[in-house]
């Protein structure tokens, strides 16, 4: 996110950030021992988002936190407790003797098992779920944890190198004060477990963009998904083509959020910034520059609504960090807005996404618009809000300070 597009023009916005110190410390050990070489998912792209957001100077624009672990319990809300409890008690040394939870929790080739899963898994959840919690006490406007957006992830199984769904247990969270939760989605994969876990309430809009078609993962998101009995048309998808390119997704993601938030009205949204959109991606096929997707961002947070911002998808480490400085991982050409064109033809033609942009409308409009619901008792937080602020990497602390509290 471009320093622009953290202030709004009175520049009165206040801008939280979580995740990405001590996510750094656990994943910069050995990245590649996570989750092995072949592995698409590299845990390393927070370092050097992380390296960006200090060398560019966003961190004097915001409040860096040291974010909160979620606990078994946290992650309950959402997943079954025997999957949790796995997933904190198996590790590379006895995974053999897990042998049939292995399968029953899909835990395997997509999703191994590594040495601090269930820590990772705790740091990225706690951190999105603080996030959630900020912006139920106006602590700020934005939250940002470029470490979550982990939006496969099932009640009762790990996914498409998703664990932890920190998505729904952030939006369960959000939901104690907030009537009505705008979810959108523009990872290049549809979001298919945010979309499963409130597929049958109106309390949460799902709005995903991604590549439909094609056998390509993880086959969900057809724009005839769009919910059911409370839920009913509170799912909206946009399928889309390969390579389409910045004017065809503006064109279409423009006018479909403005009018979803015009007949919702919902009260926060939650951003999934999934960068695997992008061109040149690695697991992707659409033909989005940083730029447009960032439009996309700076979209969404003109609407003035309490905003989650979370990450996701992105596999060519170099394009997630800048989207999102070590200057090795960016030479040759050390900037920020490389080109990422490809050759892969657009196939969005126009009479296609005015197809899709009629469907969406025709669906939107068999909403009662924004559903009210009476909030009497709010239920306790799931974790007490302790403003921890992370010290000013400007400032030199002293010696007795050096301890965990003072890692970025």
């Amino acid at each position: 996110v471009e320093e622009s597009e953290l202030h709004s023009q009175s520049g009165s916005l206040v801008v939280s950030l979580f995740g990405l110190g001590p996510c750094t410390e656990l994943l910069t050990v050995n990245p590649v021992a996570l989750l092995g070489a072949g592995h698409p998912m590299k845990p390393h792209r927070l370092s050097l988002t992380h390296s960006l957001v200090l060398h560019y100077g966003l961190y004097k624009k915001m409040m860096v936190f040291k974010p909160y672990k979620a606990s078994q319990h946290d992650m309950c809300r959402f997943h079954s407790e025997d999957y949790i409890d796995f997933l904190q008690k198996v590790s590379p040394n006895n995974m053999q003797g897990f042998t049939k939870s292995l399968n029953t929790f899909n835990v395997g080739d997509d999703c191994p098992v590594f040495p601090g899963l269930f820590e990772f898994c705790s740091r990225y959840t706690g951190a999105s779920l603080q996030g959630a919690t900020q912006l139920n006490h106006k602590i700020c406007d934005i939250a940002i944890n470029w470490a979550g957006g982990l939006h496969h992830a099932k009640k009762f199984e790990a996914s498409g190198f998703c664990y932890v769904n920190d998505i729904v247990i952030s939006i369960l969270e959000l939901l104690k004060y907030h009537p009505r939760v705008l979810y959108i989605d523009i990872d290049i994969h549809h979001g298919d477990g945010v979309q499963e876990a409130f597929y049958l309430t109106d309390r949460v809009m799902t709005v995903s963009f991604h590549k439909y078609g094609n056998y390509f993962f993880p086959g969900t998101g057809d724009m005839y998904e769009v919910g059911a009995e409370s839920g009913r048309y509170y799912c909206l998808n946009v399928p889309l083509r390969d390579g389409i390119d910045d004017q065809s997704y503006r064109q279409l993601f423009q006018p479909v959020i403005k009018q979803v938030v015009d007949f919702y009205q919902p009260t926060c949204i939650v951003l999934q910034c999934g960068a695997d959109s992008l061109g040149c991606d690695r697991l992707g096929c659409f033909n989005l520059s940083i730029r447009g997707h960032g439009e996309c961002v700076e979209f969404v947070k003109s609407f003035g609504i309490p905003l989650l911002v979370l990450g996701g998808g992105g596999y060519t480490v170099r394009n997630v960090a800048r989207c999102w400085w070590y200057f090795e991982y960016f030479a040759p050409d050390f900037t920020l807005h490389p080109d990422v064109s490809t050759r892969i033809e657009n196939q969005n033609t126009r009479q296609y996404l005015e197809q899709i942009r009629q469907t969406v409308f025709e669906n939107l409009k068999m909403l009662n618009h924004a559903p009210s619901v009476q909030i009497h008792d709010v239920p306790n937080d799931l974790l007490s809000y302790d403003r921890t602020d992370e010290p000013d990497p400007d400032e030199r602390g002293a010696e007795d300070d050096k301890g965990e509290g003072s890692q970025l």
